[in-house]
C-alpha cells in the first residue's frame, strides 16, 4: 500500500489540512500516561477541554455546536475496521501516524465493503486534519514502534453508549456507525458487523 501525504491532492476527497496551532495541546497530550501494548480511546479529556484551541475547533469547525476533545493513543498496526460519524472528525497528530480512509460511497449493499479500495495518509507530528462525514476511518496506525498518539475532536457525547438498542445494525455508539473487517473477531463478538473484504492491512513501523 502506498501511504502518501495529507498534503497530496489524493487527500482532498477525504478531509482538509487545517492551521491550527497545536503546541499547547501536544504538550498536554504527552503527560498522559501510555499504554505498553494495545490502544486506549478517551472521547473527552478535561485538561485538553480547558485550552483555547477546543474553543477554536468548536466555533471553526463545528459552526458553535458542543464539542469534545478527546484522544487516542497506543499501538497498532492493522486495519481491522472502518467507522464514521454525522459530522467531521478532527484528527491532531500527537505524534507521526498513519490514517487508512475509506469513502462511505463505496459501501456495497449498505454493510459490505472492499478493503482495496482503502488510502493510507502519514500525518506528521504537530499537524491536523479535518476528516469529512463520508470519511470512513478508524484507529490510526504507528509510524513508529514506540507507538502513535492522536487527538480526536468531534460533536458532544460521540461515541458514548446507546441508551436504546438501534435497527441500525452498523449503528454501535451515539453518532458511531462501524464495520469490521470479516478476521476482526475481537469486534465482531462485541456485536459488531464483519463486512470488510480482502486484504486486512498491515503496516510495518520504522
Amino acid at each position: 500500500m502506498e501511504i502518501r501525504r495529507i498534503t497530496d491532492k489524493e487527500f482532498k476527497k477525504y478531509g482538509k489540512v487545517l492551521e491550527l496551532d497545536t503546541s499547547e495541546i501536544i504538550k498536554t497530550a504527552k503527560e498522559i500516561e501510555f499504554p505498553d501494548k494495545g490502544s486506549i480511546y478517551l472521547a473527552s479529556v478535561e485538561s485538553f477541554e480547558k485550552l483555547q484551541l477546543k474553543d477554536t475547533i468548536e466555533s471553526e469547525c463545528f459552526g458553535s455546536i458542543p464539542s469534545q476533545l478527546g484522544y487516542c493513543y497506543g499501538h497498532n498496526d492493522t486495519l481491522g475496521a472502518l467507522e464514521w460519524h454525522k459530522c467531521s472528525e478532527i484528527n491532531i497528530a500527537v505524534t507521526d501516524l498513519i490514517l487508512l480512509l475509506g469513502d462511505i460511497r463505496d459501501i456495497e449493499d449498505g454493510a459490505k465493503y472492499d478493503s482495496s479500495k482503502v488510502e493510507a495518509f502519514k500525518l506528521l507530528a504537530g499537524e491536523a486534519v479535518e476528516v469529512y462525514a463520508t470519511t470512513m476511518h478508524f484507529c490510526p496506525i504507528e509510524a513508529h514502534k514506540s507507538g502513535f498518539g492522536c487527538v480526536v475532536g468531534l460533536l458532544k457525547d460521540t461515541n458514548v453508549p446507546l441508551e436504546n438498542k438501534s435497527n441500525d445494525k452498523l449503528l454501535f455508539r451515539k453518532n458511531k456507525w462501524i464495520i469490521a473487517h470479516e478476521d476482526n473477531n475481537g469486534l465482531i463478538e462485541r456485536g459488531v458487523f464483519g463486512g470488510i473484504y480482502g486484504e486486512n492491512y498491515r503496516i510495518e513501523a520504522e
